[in-house]
């Protein structure tokens, strides 16, 4: 077999499906860097960005046998872990945040109403969200919160720009459908 670093992405997957934990060094060696760069645009937050790559790469090792090549480059599939691992960091620290904040007392005093009042809008967008198809979510998700555009969205996610651009235009009608339900006013520009 020649040298991990001379295989493709793919065939280095194909190792490590095998437990070949130096094809697992070389895919790390060469994405390593990228997904970490990945993980801390989503997470603004370098510790947990490196809980969230490492946690990727076990993902890796611990799936690789169901790899396909026909649906996705394998930087995308290993950036998809890492991306998805990141998110859901996001979602645990923000119900980590707001958990202890919702047993604390209201706040009293000048601007205690604007923010109750942004933290209420908060929980209503973010109850919107989770109504949305997760595909469509996703990429709203990942616009909005981690600043990609719909060109950078496509390359990560592994789809075509105009299946994201579907995805984000049909979200953001029924995410406005499922405010105005609510009853959300958004403050005028």
């Amino acid at each position: 077999m020649p040298a991990a670093a001379q295989l493709s992405d793919e065939a280095l997957l194909g190792a490590v499906a095998r437990s070949d934990e130096t094809a697992l060094a070389e895919l790390y060696d060469r994405f390593g860097r990228v997904a970490y760069g990945l993980a801390l645009r989503v997470l603004r937050d370098a510790a947990l960005a490196e809980d969230a790559v490492q946690e990727a790469f076990l993902q890796v090792w611990r799936s690789a046998d169901r790899f396909d090549r026909r649906r996705a480059k394998a930087s995308t599939w290993i950036l998809t872990f890492v991306h998805r691992r990141s998110v859901d960091l996001v979602r645990r620290e923000e119900r980590r945040r707001t958990e202890p904040a919702e047993a604390a007392p209201v706040p009293t005093g000048p601007g205690a109403d604007e923010a109750v009042e942004r933290r209420s809008k908060r929980e209503v967008v973010q109850e919107a969200l989770r109504q949305l198809p997760p595909e469509q979510r996703e990429a709203i998700e990942l616009a909005y919160y981690g600043g990609y555009t719909q060109s950078e969205l496509a390359d990560l996610l592994g789809e075509p720009l105009g299946t994201i651009k579907s995805r984000m235009f049909a979200g953001l009608q029924r995410l406005r459908g499922l405010l105005d339900e609510a009853g959300f006013e958004a403050a005028a520009p």
